[in-house]
């Protein structure tokens, strides 16, 4: 039985959370054709969740207006459904919170010379 936080935690939440780990790291491998940096470190994906053979993803982007939305929305659900288990990704795009600079990683801001 897997320990989680002072509490047992079964099997499937331990499976849950390695698909959960592989679908961050498979969006890592997104990226916004416009800005040199993944959607995850841009701080474009708000939440992932993953029940049983489905994740739903929530996020933004950079723009209302953004022309690779299409685009980045097709690469996120393709990112989710690589990953094992995972059948069905349903994306969410949001502007609630608006994303901003704040929302990016240091890594990303580094990298863009954000301070």
């Amino acid at each position: 039985m897997v320990q989680e936080e002072g509490r047992h935690a079964n099997i499937q939440d331990a499976d849950t959370s390695a698909i959960h780990e592989c679908i961050v790291e498979n969006l890592k491998s997104v990226y916004d054709p416009e800005i040199s940096v993944n959607v995850y470190d841009l701080g474009l994906i708000y939440n992932v969740q993953v029940k049983e053979n489905k994740a739903d993803i929530l996020m933004s982007l950079t723009s209302a207006f953004c022309p690779a939305a299409d685009d980045i929305i097709a690469d996120v659900t393709a990112a989710a459904q690589s990953a094992p288990g995972i059948e069905t990704a349903n994306v969410e795009v949001t502007f609630d919170p608006q994303w901003g600079p704040e929302l990016m990683s240091e890594d990303a801001q580094l990298l863009l010379g954000i301070f």
